[in-house]
């Protein structure tokens, strides 16, 4: 399975409150706080920093969020978070194998992924629980042709 069948599959997934073409980012001025309530509303893991809404400038994921708790307490909250984002946006492309990303993100340990097109422009974005969503199909389908192989049918 490749990338653009993950995004495919979350456009029909009548997911509530997020269409899959939506690409959630917020600005490095703001606030981690700000990120928080992003977060909050809109039911999600991490979000995009991008000053424009087409290049990923850096990722800001819930993990981020309470290690920065964790190390510096709640007044952190009011930091920018082009202090705080993690600049190294690891990304794909829409003809990425679903299962090498899904290997790129267990062995790096981050859940969210960028999908951008060859100018560096997002297209979308998968998470772990798509990877692994789109692999579990994948599985379900060659059983079901074993299967089929197998009963003759």
């Amino acid at each position: 399975m490749l990338v653009n069948q993950l995004l495919s599959m979350k456009s029909s997934s009548g997911k509530p409150g997020i269409e899959a073409q939506t690409i959630v980012t917020i600005r490095p001025d703001a606030t981690l706080g700000d990120a928080v309530k992003m977060l909050a509303e809109q039911r999600i893991g991490a979000v995009v920093v991008s000053d424009d809404g087409k290049k990923p400038q850096g990722i800001l994921s819930e993990r981020d969020i309470v290690r920065q708790l964790g190390t510096h307490g709640p007044g952190v909250l009011s930091t920018p978070l082009a202090e705080v984002m993690t600049r190294d946006v690891q990304t794909c492309t829409v003809g990425d194998d679903a299962l090498v990303i899904l290997e790129r993100m267990t062995q790096g340990r981050f859940r969210h992924l960028p999908v951008v097109d060859g100018d560096g422009n997002m297209l979308g974005v998968v998470s772990i629980g798509d990877a692994v969503s789109g692999r579990l199909k994948e599985l379900a389908a060659e059983k079901e042709a074993l299967t089929g192989m197998i009963m003759g049918a």
